[in-house]
């Protein structure tokens, strides 16, 4: 009788030990995604395009989560190179580029009140998109905020 709980006993443990390097194995399964930073790697950012301009864009969509890509471009203006990589589309007015859709999603103020803003450096951009010239050190991005 002792035997047959030692089996028992046994079989556990033995499973236990299998879900849990299975758990480890997994938790190790992770995105290669990365880009080198100053201070080290930061994992979740997207590379895209071709060039030697390099700028940090980041897209705030209505629920707060982010989508950070690396830009790399020959272009002069943000707008121009994220309009090459059809991250960013809208209408032409007098004004420049309007736009109503980035990374795939769209905002309509006419439908539900939000738009996407501009940042600079994480402060309002006093210029278009399409007119504002890649400087380096700067970083750029939209968020949808509510009018």
């Amino acid at each position: 009788m002792k035997k047959k709980h030692g089996n028992k006993l046994l079989s556990y443990i033995v499973c236990m030990v299998l879900i849990l390097a299975m758990a480890l194995f997994t938790a190790g399964c992770g995105s290669d995604e990365k880009k080198e930073t100053a201070s080290g790697t930061e994992t979740g950012v997207s590379v895209l395009g071709e060039g030697d301009r390099v700028f940090p864009f980041t897209v705030v969509d209505k629920d707060g989560n982010e989508t950070k890509f690396e830009i790399h471009t020959n272009q002069e203006t943000v707008g121009a190179a994220l309009a090459e990589l059809n991250l960013i589309a809208g209408d032409e007015s007098e004004y420049g580029l309007y736009v109503k859709t980035v990374n795939g999603v769209t905002a309509d103020y006419d439908a539900d009140g939000v738009y996407w803003a501009f940042y600079v450096n994480d402060e309002y951009a006093v210029s278009g998109v399409d007119s504002t010239a890649i400087a380096e050190g700067e970083s750029y991005s939209f968020k949808v905020e509510k009018g």
